[in-house]
């Protein structure tokens, strides 16, 4: 086997694994998780520091 071979079957090889990544992304299956992913940032129940008293957390 040559090196031109093996480059070959290496390009091949990350193109299928970059097909494989894109069915994945646009599956139905995966919207759920990428729906819930997003809403992170928006899920926050403490107020940011800089809200709070001097900008330390009160305990108790």
């Amino acid at each position: 086997m040559e090196i031109n071979d093996a480059r070959s079957i290496l390009t091949v090889l990350g193109f299928v694994c970059f097909l494989g990544i894109c069915v994945w992304a646009y599956s139905k299956g995966a919207k759920k998780g990428f729906d819930e992913a997003a809403q992170l940032p928006f899920t926050d129940e403490d107020p940011p520091a800089d809200h709070q008293d001097d900008g330390q957390r009160k305990e108790g």
